[in-house]
């Protein structure tokens, strides 16, 4: 009898311990999921956290009515507080209000708001949108993206080929059509944007876009510019083939390379500076997108205009936009570095005032 009773406060007393153990279980399964990081980050994953939000906290963004005004857009989509708008563009329009105010680079930074550079900017008065035409980065998708907003398609999709560059067609106003009055207030009133490459990179695709390829049929680069250039810059008369992308270089790094451009009027628009173009340290553009970041850049701008609603950007094909490192040092390996430091010398504002960086074969 005292065997079993022994027997029986064992089994007890084992009982009693399995189910402390059990409740143990329980409570620590239930202090784990109470304080479980609810985004589903590991411990190590914290510091990250805590130091984006540091970096914040460290821009100081005031109230948005203490803004100047080239950091406020026009567009509803940033009514709100303007921390939500992504650094890169802020720092972008930092650069170029820095480089914009450095004497040395005066007389490459600067230009005068001509009729010339009225005549790139496009208007779109329904949504208060300018946008400056920089040929070679994409502007054909942007002059889409405009048309449609105008009313003169209901979709990119409609819009035919020949159209888009058919000024007297497509429905899209430039900003030398207006008085000057009107031209003034829209400067100041609406949301302004244009496109920026690497300014080596889209000398090479204007060259092969109008020279080599020419899919537009634009007989005159290959039938009066091109010849006009190898009259004045080919070394080796005795070579009957077309231009060459040495001969180019060499035109465009002429100082005295205006007296040629003025016989070839409007069509030199391809290989004007940005400067000439578009006047960026007269004008306060709102954005400046950046063709090699186009796939976040187009979306962005569309939000900060507040027409992302209303219209897509074209699909962007995979790998069109990124730099081409290696395509660039093959255009210019054959070519003198004298003959390419005076292009530099010209496009020197546009690397600058655009945060590209001075190409690797110049500084060997």
């Amino acid at each position: 009898w005292l065997m079993s009773d022994n027997m029986h406060h064992q089994w007890l007393l084992l009982a009693a311990c399995f189910w402390v153990i059990f409740m143990f279980m329980v409570a620590s399964k239930f202090i784990t999921l109470t304080f479980k990081d609810p985004d589903g980050y590991s411990a190590k994953q914290e510091p990250l956290i805590l130091t984006a939000v540091t970096k914040v906290e460290e821009v100081h963004v005031p109230e948005e009515k203490h803004w100047p005004e080239e950091f406020q857009p026009t567009g509803k989509a940033f009514s709100g507080n303007l921390i939500r708008q992504p650094l890169v563009h802020m720092e972008r329009l930092e650069l170029l209000r820095n480089v914009c105010r450095d004497t040395a680079l005066r007389n490459l930074s600067h230009t005068a708001v001509s009729k010339f550079v009225l005549d790139r900017i496009f208007v779109c008065d329904k949504h208060k949108i300018l946008f400056c035409q920089t040929p070679k980065v994409g502007n054909t998708q942007w002059k889409k993206v405009l048309i449609v907003l105008n009313g003169a398609f209901s979709s990119i999709d409609e819009i035919p080929e020949n159209i888009v560059h058919d000024h007297e067609k497509n429905g899209l106003p430039r900003l030398s059509s207006f008085s000057d009055s009107e031209i003034k207030k829209r400067l100041s009133l609406y949301f302004k944007f244009f496109i920026v490459r690497d300014p080596f990179e889209r000398l090479i695709s204007a060259f092969k876009d109008k020279f080599v390829h020419n899919p537009r049929f634009e007989p005159w680069y290959r039938h009066e510019i091109a010849p006009g250039i190898i009259r004045k810059y080919r070394k080796n008369r005795t070579e009957t083939k077309g231009l060459q992308f040495e001969d180019f270089v060499r035109y465009l790094g002429d100082p005295n390379h205006r007296w040629l451009d003025v016989q070839f009027g409007d069509h030199i628009i391809h290989w004007v500076t940005y400067v000439e173009l578009c006047a960026p340290c007269e004008i306060t553009y709102s954005v400046i997108g950046h063709h090699e970041t186009l796939e976040d850049d187009a979306p962005y701008i569309l939000k900060a205009a507040g027409i992302d609603h209303l219209v897509s950007y074209p699909t962007i094909p995979p790998g069109i936009t990124v730099y081409n490192k290696t395509k660039v040092e093959r255009y210019f390996s054959g070519i003198s570095k004298r003959d390419i430091r005076r292009l530099y010398a010209r496009f020197e504002g546009d690397f600058k005032l655009f945060g590209y960086r001075e190409p690797d074969f110049l500084l060997n």
